[in-house]
């Protein structure tokens, strides 16, 4: 797989990370609800931060970033399950996407390193980093 390839592979999964995030987000309920909600908002903001970031680092490579949302829906490796439970369940689900993305971003790391596209394997790191916070901060609140 080239960088491009994975690139875009990361774009699939991260929009559709942002986009159940953002509806756990809105739709949780419960005793914790505040507290949710919060961590919930952290988490979606960071992803749908990262679509434009994705897209530019796509045209850097003279690709397009992807126009069809049923497209990105069928290639995303996460689920596209309906977005509903308990709030655990929700959490549980929001940690499972952000995992699965963590690994297409360390897969991003290794592609972009071997082809010579440092300016992208740093960005990768940084998304490894910043992932690995969201996943602490759900796994403590799952606790």
């Amino acid at each position: 797989m080239t960088t491009t390839e994975q690139l875009t592979q990361v774009f699939y999964d991260n929009f559709v990370a942002y986009y159940r995030s953002h509806t756990a987000h809105v739709n949780i309920t419960g005793r914790n609800f505040r507290s949710d909600h919060k961590i919930l908002e952290g988490v979606y903001t960071r992803r749908q931060d990262q679509i434009d970031k994705l897209g530019e680092l796509l045209r850097t490579l003279q690709a397009t970033m992807p126009t069809d949302l049923t497209e990105i829906i069928n290639h995303s490796e996460l689920s596209s399950d309906p977005v509903e439970g308990t709030a655990d369940e929700l959490l549980q689900m929001v940690y499972d996407d952000l995992e699965q993305l963590c690994e297409c971003y360390k897969e991003l790391n290794d592609i972009a390193e071997e082809d010579e596209h440092d300016e992208i394997a740093n960005y990768a790191q940084e998304q490894i980093l910043d992932l690995n916070k969201s996943l602490w901060i759900l796994r403590s609140t799952l606790e």
